[in-house]
């Protein structure tokens, strides 16, 4: 069975959470880069919403200017289900970026 990469991007991310993407079956979660895009340092969270819960990912992790954090570093890949939302956050505004990439129906 052929496999379905895809990316979800969401730019300029600040202190309201900011939805990346919506799960649509199972799927892999292969990669979370977060960067800094602002003038001073940021602090950022990643969760997943599922069944109306927050699961923080990283919760008020320090970005320095300049930088980037890879979310799922050393091969670790999340599976998500139908409906689970992947969401971040910044605590200053228009400061973060999010780049994540998936495996899109991982079975059937």
């Amino acid at each position: 069975m052929a496999q379905n990469f895809r990316r979800f991007v969401k730019n300029d991310v600040g202190t309201a959470a900011e939805t990346v993407f919506t799960a649509d079956s199972f799927d892999a979660v292969v990669g979370i880069s977060l960067a800094n895009v602002h003038t001073a340092a940021i602090n950022v969270s990643a969760y997943i919403t599922s069944g109306g819960n927050d699961l923080y990912l990283i919760k008020d992790a320090p970005i320095p200017v300049g930088s980037s954090l890879q979310v799922l570093d050393g091969g670790a890949k999340l599976v998500v289900e139908n409906t689970d939302v992947l969401k971040v956050q910044s605590d200053t505004a228009s400061s973060l970026d999010a780049y994540v990439s998936c495996v899109d129906s991982i079975s059937t």
